[in-house]
Order: structure tokens, then C-alpha cells, then sequence
């Protein structure tokens, strides 16, 4: 297939998830890397984002690691992003999150291994893990390379496990973008989240059906 055709076919997928159509069923023909640079979801291997909040009424740090890791999913090369959730100090939730970015600047979610702890470390629950490819789940749009109000997509493609929809709300100075997050699995419950150029996700609330909040307190390079 020539660079051409490629180049079409990924502005294809991609306008199809803006416009919230349901993504194709496979990524084939779409040319993916593991270098994300997206700048307004830079995943930059060694950087470590520390963010402190609430979540059901406890206090919360999230901290959120991007490895130097890769993991290969259906042919896409995926950065492995490492989430470990504390909750009143003991560690709550681990998440290995696996996102890839298309030539066209578009960074795909291609899914998430993730568990729930009880305090002495057990897993209680593994709700939520999914992989492209697996049981007809599919990759999707996590952040658009060029951002529009308005614009919406479908972040996950696993019924009954994995629905996250997205629609930017704001647009600031071309510095500040501001989304709204739903899913059907969670009715009624509705997150802003807040990303800032050249960095990356600042603040994420519950505006409706919760009171979780995470807000950036540092970010590192190493």
C-alpha cells in the first residue's frame, strides 16, 4: 500500500471517530508508533505525573508513569503508560495503559490491563481490562491531533466492559482544552477533564453522578 493510501486511510478512521461514528472493526492500513508527541497528550517515556484529590470520599494520589516499555497490539507498536490509584495511602487500583499514535497525529487507547486492591493487596476485581482485538474489542480515539469544539469519538470499543465517549467542550487561547467524559455503563455520571499544551492532563472532576478530582501536583522527567 502506498504512503498515500495509508495517509488517506488514516484521516478516514479518524474523521469517522470524530464525528462519533462506531470506528472499523480492524486498524489494518493505518500506520501507528510508539512515539507519542501529541501535544496535548505527550507521552514521554521517563516522565512521571503526581496527582492528588478525592475519590469516594477518600483522599486520593494517582501516580501516573509513562515506562519505556512497548507492547505490540494487533500490528500497532503501544507505549505502556503505568496508573497506580492510593486511596487513604494504600494502594487502591494498578492500570497498565497501552496507547498508540497515527501518522496523522491522532493518539489511539488500544486498551488497558487494570486491577482493584483490597488494603492487604489482593485483587478484588479486574472489571475494566480489555486488549483490541480481543472478544471484538477495538481501539479507539483517545485524544484528536488537531482538537475542534465540538468534536466527539468513542475512546473504548468493548461492550459491557470498556465505553468511554469523549466531546471537547472548550478551547482556550489554543493553550487549555477542556472535555467532557461519559460512559452508558456509568448513567448519569459526568467528568470534565483538563489538558494544557505541552503537557498533558492537568485536572479531571466529576461534574455529575460523583466527587472524584485529581489535580496535577507535579510532573518529573527523568
Amino acid at each position: 500500500m502506498s504512503t498515500r493510501t495509508l495517509h488517506r486511510a488514516a484521516l478516514v478512521v479518524a474523521a469517522s471517530a470524530l464525528l462519533g461514528v462506531a470506528g472499523p472493526s480492524s486498524t489494518r492500513g493505518v500506520h501507528f508508533s510508539a512515539r507519542v508527541d501529541n501535544p496535548w497528550f505527550p507521552l514521554v517515556p521517563g516522565t512521571r505525573y503526581v496527582y492528588t484529590g478525592v475519590k469516594d470520599g477518600k483522599r486520593s494520589r494517582d501516580v501516573v508513569t509513562v515506562t519505556r516499555r512497548t507492547k505490540t497490539i494487533e500490528g500497532a507498536p503501544c507505549v505502556v503508560v503505568d496508573d497506580r490509584l492510593y486511596l487513604a495511602g494504600h494502594l487502591a487500583e494498578r492500570t497498565s495503559d497501552w496507547y498508540s499514535q497515527d501518522k496523522a497525529g491522532n493518539v489511539w487507547y488500544f486498551g488497558e490491563d487494570t486491577a482493584e486492591l483490597d488494603r492487604r493487596g489482593h485483587v478484588t476485581s479486574t472489571d475494566g481490562t480489555w486488549q483490541a482485538g480481543v472478544h471484538g474489542a477495538r481501539a479507539g480515539i483517545y485524544m484528536p491531533a488537531h482538537p475542534r469544539v465540538g468534536a466527539s469519538g468513542t475512546q473504548e470499543h468493548y461492550p459491557g466492559q470498556a465505553e468511554d465517549h469523549f466531546q471537547v467542550i472548550g478551547l482556550f487561547r489554543d493553550r487549555t482544552l477542556l472535555t467532557k467524559e461519559w460512559t452508558p455503563l456509568e448513567p448519569g455520571v459526568v467528568d470534565h477533564k483538563m489538558y494544557v499544551r505541552g503537557v498533558g492532563l492537568v485536572l479531571e472532576q466529576t461534574e455529575r453522578g460523583g466527587d472524584e478530582r485529581n489535580e496535577l501536583f507535579s510532573l518529573t522527567r527523568s
